[in-house]
């Protein structure tokens, strides 16, 4: 199943490299990124494969607890859930 995951914190050296490493630990591929500093403010967008047999919930809770230790908002959603918020 593919999910997006969304983040947004204060800019700082690693974010990606933090975030990449979290999908790594549950075997999460990353396929698409785009990042963007606005203001001293970090953005980030991943489309990413997950595995069959982990929750979308579970990875969600996950990584949200993992992004407050860092000081960001890290959101994780399946990609239909997303699209079908984000259609007129």
């Amino acid at each position: 199943m593919r999910a997006v995951i969304s983040v947004v914190g204060k800019d700082h050296p690693g974010i990606l490299a933090y975030v990449a490493t979290k999908c790594a630990e549950q075997n999460i591929n990353i396929e698409d990124v785009t990042q963007k500093v606005l203001q001293g403010l970090f953005t980030m967008m991943m489309i990413v494969e997950v595995p069959e047999g982990l929750k979308i919930q579970e990875i969600s809770s996950s990584f949200d607890q993992y992004g407050k230790e860092e000081g960001l908002d890290i959101h994780v959603m399946a990609e239909d859930i997303f699209n079908a918020m984000h259609t007129i």
